[in-house]
């Protein structure tokens, strides 16, 4: 990456100049003042720049390419499974039957629509192993509250009302016990071991007749397996809980292993990053959620069916918790999931997990020279390491990941999950090569010489991008959201 000293649009503005010709008007005017209260209304023309057509797809175009995005770069965040978003996806959520469907058109003239939705929900039934699965969720987070609800509606409608607690293990994902919160939960933690798995002592001390359910993903947040989860699923159901599948990391066992075959009431899916629906800064996403035989009544309604071949939408349930999104979910992502699915097969998503586990056991040893392990054991589709080799020396992780921007790298995931210290958590995914892991690996071992041999220039990292180092408490307090002449 390199500076650029594009001047901004308001920079190159001149009176008179414009960017667009718009024809004659050939409607009446409107007297705003009769429409809107007079407080809304402008008194004072629209300070606006002033520029030529050419100018502003200048400036457009040249703030594009100061985005990072996983077309352009390494995009290693951990946990977050940022891959490849293959363009046959694209392709397909393009077709005018998907396209420009509408959400309240009549079910008979969108059964194509529905049949993809239905089938959806089937490959992510097998995929899963459960009974059966919703595609009205909205993303990762919005999945994990419509199955804490559902779980919640089991507990009362068994008349268990003290059930109010969720377990949720030191390191899982900031979703989980702000799901539970929002679902009228309390959350426990149970701590890890030093092996950084579910210490499962310290399980059987939280749970009790007040458990409603524990959360967990398998492999958990620190890319390690749970291989006591069958243990850890007949703890909790002997205490009448409820399991939680995190599917945040279903990358690292596709076809595998599945959540219902661990033990597993309730998994959500993150359709934006296991299946490749391009996502990043807020959306667009899609989270459906499976459960087992005994939630089924409980699924957000209205419920995909099929009936004598027809598609339809099933509102008569009066045990649902309720519609959870307008219409059915996020059409335009559950497309180009169905998509991937169907052009990988079953053989294609067993390569991914295998490659995405080769990626990052090959990164994570590669690494572990320079850098601390905490675990060092074999991990899955991502992995933890530590900086307090680097802070030993005065330089942050913090500053590791600013001084991978000057190499044209997206930094990894910082300081989390927070048990473990100065934490760098790296998820390479399946779709990179080689070379670009070879690429990423000789930076990172670039940076970590440099913190014992130059210090200064990690600590006052970045050099070589558009905006240098902020003052990260103003930055965070105190943000400019807003152009300022000079």
């Amino acid at each position: 990456m390199h500076k650029e000293d594009q001047p901004l649009i308001f920079e190159l503005t001149k009176p008179g100049r414009i960017g667009y010709s718009l024809p004659e008007m050939d409607i009446p005017e409107v007297d705003m003042s009769e429409m809107l209260p007079e407080e809304y209304l402008r008194v004072e023309e629209a300070d606006l720049p002033e520029v030529s057509e050419l100018d502003i797809m200048r400036h457009y175009t040249a703030l594009s390419k100061r985005n990072h995005g996983v077309d352009s770069g390494f995009y290693p965040l951990g946990s977050c499974t940022m891959k490849y978003n293959p363009k046959i996806n694209e392709n397909v959520a393009r077709f005018n039957g998907f396209a420009h469907v509408h959400p309240l058109q009549d079910e008979s003239s969108v059964q194509g629509a529905m049949e993809l939705m239905y089938d959806l929900q089937e490959h992510l039934k097998e995929i899963t192993g459960m009974d059966e699965v919703t595609l009205q969720p909205a993303a990762g987070a919005h999945g994990e509250w419509t199955g804490l609800m559902m779980i919640r509606a089991y507990h009362e409608a068994n008349g268990d009302t003290n059930r109010t607690k969720v377990i949720v293990p030191d390191s899982a994902h900031g979703t989980n016990p702000a799901s539970a919160t929002v679902a009228g939960f309390e959350t426990v933690t149970v701590k890890s071991n030093e092996h950084g798995l579910v210490d499962l002592e310290d399980l059987k001390r939280v749970v009790g007749d007040d458990t409603a359910a524990l959360m967990l993903t398998n492999p958990n947040t620190l890319g390690l397996f749970e291989e006591n989860i069958l243990e850890m699923a007949e703890i909790i159901h002997g205490a009448g809980g409820k399991l939680y599948y995190d599917g945040a990391n279903l990358n690292a066992v596709l076809s595998k292993a599945r959540p219902g075959d661990m033990g597993f009431d309730v998994v959500h899916l993150n359709l934006h990053k296991t299946f490749t629906g391009p996502h990043g800064g807020g959306g667009p996403g899609s989270g459906p959620v499976g459960v087992k035989a005994d939630l089924i009544r409980y699924l957000p309604k209205p419920v995909l069916v099929k009936k004598d071949d027809v598609f339809t939408f099933d509102y008569d349930r009066p045990d649902s918790i309720g519609r959870v999104k307008p219409y059915y979910g996020n059409f335009g992502i559950n497309v180009r999931a169905y998509t991937y699915i169907r052009t990988m097969g079953p053989d294609g998503l067993k390569a991914v997990t295998e490659y995405a586990v080769l990626n990052a056991n090959y990164m994570m040893r590669r690494l572990s020279s320079a850098y601390d392990l905490p675990f060092d054991r074999h991990c899955k589709h991502e992995f933890v390491l530590s900086g307090k080799r680097q802070k030993k020396l005065g330089v942050r992780t913090l500053d590791i990941a600013k001084r991978l921007l000057d190499f044209g790298y997206h930094p990894p995931t910082i300081y989390f999950p927070l048990n473990v210290e100065e934490c760098i958590m790296i998820e390479p995914t399946e779709t990179e090569s080689k070379e670009t892991l070879d690429s990423f690996i000789d930076a990172m071992l670039q940076i970590a010489r440099e913190a014992e041999e130059n210090p200064e220039i990690v600590q006052e990292a970045p050099h070589t991008t558009v905006i240098g180092r902020l003052d990260e408490t103003l930055a965070a307090r105190k943000p400019v959201l807003k152009y300022v002449k000079q």
